[in-house]
């Protein structure tokens, strides 16, 4: 199976080798390596690795933490090997040579360009941000759920978003990571029409911790949902109108 695994390391020479070699001992073949940041003597890199479905995850992560400086911030299975930034210039083609189906083949795309679960377009009212800030009603009202036109609901959804598909607080509208209470981690993006923000996420899966979407990750998101916003134009505001009944809202 393909894992991302997420590691802060000293930037000095020899650190990232040190890294490798004890990935490679543990049984782990690198298919990448993404850096993410490099700031104040340490780095952030992004390991893709194919690892044997029978060894234990455990032994790689003991390896890793047995290396002095190297703190492991996440590790989750991954679809695919995670694409570089010179593919959402070949996304936005394909979204601006069929814009009927734009919205769909952006957030089909997305996960697979970041190694995210799903994602999903919510439908945001514009007197959410206000509602959302007033006090909470206890959480087993009704009142928490999303209905369409009053809350929050979703315009469209990935094939593997789940159903019913729980959203966080999407307020304030702009880009940034979020964790949800059940450990979901996501990226949050405004297209800045039709009240219609990105919802990206990534979950925790049989004990494996995922890693929080890094800001180079949500800044690469926001990007690509303001050049969609520009191709797409008016067609983002029927969007808003979504077809699918109502979604729930993670009451924390």
């Amino acid at each position: 199976m393909l894992l991302r695994v997420r590691v802060t390391l000293p930037d000095r020479p020899g650190a990232l080798g040190q890294v490798a070699r004890t990935l490679g001992v543990a049984g782990a073949d690198i298919v990448q390596v993404v850096v993410l940041e490099r700031l104040g003597g340490r780095a952030v890199d992004d390991f893709t690795v194919v690892w044997p479905g029978a060894s234990r995850v455990e032994r790689l992560l003991a390896g890793l933490a047995a290396i002095p400086g190297v703190q492991v911030d996440g590790v989750w299975k991954a679809i695919g090997a995670p694409v570089s930034g010179g593919h959402d210039a070949e996304l936005l083609a394909q979204v601006a040579a069929n814009p009927a189906d734009g919205l769909a083949t952006l957030i089909d795309a997305v996960p697979g360009l970041l190694a995210a679960d799903w994602a999903a377009a919510a439908v945001v009212p514009a007197d959410w941000a206000a509602r959302s800030a007033a006090p909470r009603p206890p959480a087993d009202e009704p009142s928490l759920r999303m209905h369409m036109g009053s809350e929050p609901a979703v315009a469209y959804a990935s094939w593997r978003a789940p159903s019913p598909l729980h959203l966080p607080e999407v307020t304030p509208l702009r880009a940034r990571p979020m964790l949800g209470p059940d450990t979901t981690k996501y990226a949050v993006a405004p297209f800045g029409r039709a009240g219609l923000v990105l919802v990206l996420a990534r979950s925790d899966d049989d004990g494996l911790p995922a890693a929080a979407f890094h800001i180079t990750e949500v800044d690469r998101v926001a990007q690509l949902v303001r050049a969609a916003a520009v191709i797409l134009g008016d067609r983002l505001d029927r969007a808003g109108v979504p077809p699918v009944a109502s979604a729930v809202i993670d009451p924390s």
